[in-house]
């Protein structure tokens, strides 16, 4: 079943919480390394209700979930990313919430790492990882091998580039990808403002220095063989509850949270503040947005997100789509047990 507004190939998807901080050591090794293992994920654009249905779903699969969400990373940052709560937690075990401080910039060569590393402690333990969320290049780095092909664009993180470069002149630019890159840099000339800020904002959407995105040698395949659950709705029901769900944060606790992380020195000089949401109310809380301009802010790039999930989501296979408005909440758990369970061979 496809979900309707779902065109594959166009477009990419916008990350705003990416980087690179120290590895995790790996705990276990077990069979990733040499054999295809049957996985399940819940997939979909935000506020289409992954949530709902994965803590209902893990029960039926004696399941643990591994979040697949950029932003819930981060510690301190619950209101703002829509967080699930501890006591949810604790009735279904979560993995990769609450991995980073807000002031490490977290690579999806971790999450790759650590993802990895979660499924295989699951299945030593007689479970099933369910993977829920929706970053898609997450998704894409995880279980497929070529990343090369589509790479992410983000508008707002070049111009950010470019108006450094303005500011503080194209050398400086340049220097800052001979930190990240030099490789790149070494190709690129110093006056190459469009080149050098593209460069520069690819490192910053996927943590990977664009030589190695751009490099020829052969991807490593994935060794999870996965199969896709996928939610949708209406765009038009879609957007209302976006909507909705940013007037919720907004009068419960998200002025608040932005507040502490900005007194905690957790502010806009790392990715995580860049966010939607955080980055309106920190501009707010610095008097140069009004309240109602953060909040609509905010419901107007998670739209652009949403957009851009849809894009992108629609790319996956194999899936199986559901349109949620057309079911109850017992009927879409009953339509999507079934296919689980028989992937997983349960």
């Amino acid at each position: 079943m496809t979900g309707p507004g779902f065109k594959p190939g166009e477009g990419w998807f916008a990350l705003s919480l990416v980087g690179s901080i120290p590895t995790h050591p790996r705990q276990f090794e077990v069979d990733f390394l040499t054999e295809r293992i049957p996985v399940v994920a819940v997939i979909g654009p935000t506020a289409v209700g992954k949530t709902a249905l994965s803590l209902e779903l893990a029960a039926r699969l004696d399941a643990e979930v591994v979040s697949v969400d950029s932003r819930q990373v981060y510690r301190y940052m619950d209101v703002g990313t829509d967080k699930i709560s501890p006591s949810e937690r604790k009735t279904v075990l979560h993995h990769l919430i609450d991995v980073a401080d807000p002031d490490e910039v977290f690579s999806v060569a971790l999450f790759v790492r650590l993802a990895q590393d979660a499924a295989a402690r699951i299945r030593a333990r007689g479970r099933a990882p369910l993977f829920v969320g929706g970053t898609p290049f997450y998704y894409n780095a995880l279980f497929h091998a070529a990343m090369t092909a589509d790479l992410p664009e983000d508008r707002e993180t070049r111009i950010r580039f470019e108006k450094l470069a303005e500011e503080e002149g194209a050398e400086a630019l340049h220097r800052m990808l001979a930190e990240a890159d030099p490789e790149t840099a070494a190709r690129l000339h110093p006056n190459d403002v469009r080149r050098v800020s593209r460069a520069l904002e690819l490192n910053a959407l996927t943590g990977t220095p664009p030589s190695r995105l751009y490099s020829s040698g052969e991807k490593e395949r994935s060794n999870m063989d996965v199969l896709y659950i996928g939610l949708n709705r209406g765009r038009a029901e879609l957007y209302e509850n976006i909507a909705s769900r940013v007037r919720r944060q907004f009068s419960s606790g998200y002025p608040e949270e932005v507040e502490w992380l900005l007194k905690n020195g957790f502010d806009e000089r790392f990715p995580s503040m860049q966010g939607f949401g955080y980055k309106e109310l920190a501009a707010w809380h610095r008097g140069t947005m009004t309240f109602e301009e953060a909040l609509e802010g905010d419901i107007r790039r998670t739209k652009a997100f949403c957009r851009r999930q849809m894009t992108w989501f629609g790319k996956f296979s194999p899936a199986l789509w559901h349109d949620v408005s057309e079911y109850s909440a017992s009927a879409l758990l009953t339509a999507v047990t079934e296919p689980a369970k028989a992937h997983l061979g349960r």
